[in-house]
């Protein structure tokens, strides 16, 4: 299960075009390996979000990027962070998270989530549909996926979804984990007890507590051992050697995205940022209530060599 994860939140580099982005995304990868996470995570978006760039900024594919990291390291577990369930049929699916988990020997994870980002489906041509059609969509999905992941041939006359005895050979080479991501206290987290290893959180801070209580009490209903669930929260983060160097690392990046005034201070307020010092102990005060682990971002400076590695270190003296 995921405790230190690290995501790569982007993939507009100054300076980086085609040609060599993937060797940018594969070095932060090996940082982020001989830094101590366990887990190395990338979106499954088609856009980038809007809260990080614009639509037309560089995004890749999600499972063949991971499939191409896989040969780019050894140990770190490969993982999105989370797969959006509406763009994939549940069987392919699972056929696309074995192949990763063969290519990586053992180390794929399956995250998953309803799927939100309205703006990719109307482009795509995918069917967005509404709140409840999406979560309907979520559970009929996991009905089909995790048998199939766990060697059985599930068969499913759903609402949204049909298969019939569907086959997924070769299995995996060992047991693929199951991360839900989001903060949703009525159906997400109620998914989380139901069907999930892990806890991705999508909260504010001071709401973390209150989102394990939802989690306490779903796993009561469903008669689950809470302990059996490792929860983990989204931060993006942006360190630096000094916290000189990180502030002015994490302006430069927020005002190309045309950040000014109240804005730029309200975006600088939703990062962890600064010396390893300084990000150490903001990351720690989030362990005391109550999580398990981080999943991480370096936000503003992931292009930068030596700033994952020194994020890994870092989070790794805390967790250890």
């Amino acid at each position: 299960m995921t405790t230190l994860g690290y995501q790569i939140p982007s993939f507009t580099y100054p300076g980086v075009g085609p040609d060599q982005l993937f060797n940018n995304v594969a070095r932060q990868a090996k940082e982020a390996e001989g830094a101590g996470f366990d887990t190395l995570m990338v979106m499954d978006h088609f856009y980038q979000l809007p809260m990080i760039g614009s639509p037309d900024a560089y995004m890749l594919e999600c499972y063949a990027l991971l499939s191409a990291l896989a040969r780019e390291t050894s140990t770190i577990r490969l993982s999105s962070l989370v797969t959006g369930n509406t763009y994939r049929n549940p069987a392919v699916l699972a056929k696309t998270v074995t192949t990763l988990d063969i290519v990586s020997e053992g180390r794929a994870q399956l995250g998953i989530g309803a799927g939100w980002f309205e703006l990719e489906h109307s482009s795509f041509g995918i069917e967005f549909g509404t709140f409840t059609d999406r979560f309907e969509k979520l559970d009929e999905a996991l009905q089909v996926i995790l048998p199939m992941l766990n060697g059985e041939r599930p068969t499913l006359d759903g609402k949204w979804y049909q298969v019939v005895e569907a086959m997924n050979e070769p299995p995996p080479v060992r047991k693929i984990p199951v991360m839900i991501g989001g903060g949703g206290e009525k159906k997400t987290l109620k998914f989380v007890a139901r069907y999930a290893d892990d806890s991705n959180l999508i909260c504010a801070v001071a709401e973390i507590p209150r989102k394990l209580a939802a989690l306490d009490e779903h796993c009561g209903a469903e008669h689950r051992d809470r302990s059996t669930i490792n929860v983990t929260r989204q931060q993006a983060t942006c360190i630096a050697p000094t916290f000189e160097e990180a502030r002015s690392e994490l302006d430069t990046a927020l005002t190309a995205r045309g950040l000014t005034g109240e804005q730029l201070d309200v975006a600088r307020s939703l990062v962890v940022h600064g010396d390893p010092d300084t990000v150490g102990e903001q990351m720690a005060a989030q362990l005391e209530l109550g999580l398990d682990g981080f999943t991480v971002n370096a936000i503003a400076n992931c292009h930068i060599p030596e700033r994952v590695e020194l994020l890994g270190n870092t989070l790794s003296a805390l967790i250890s």
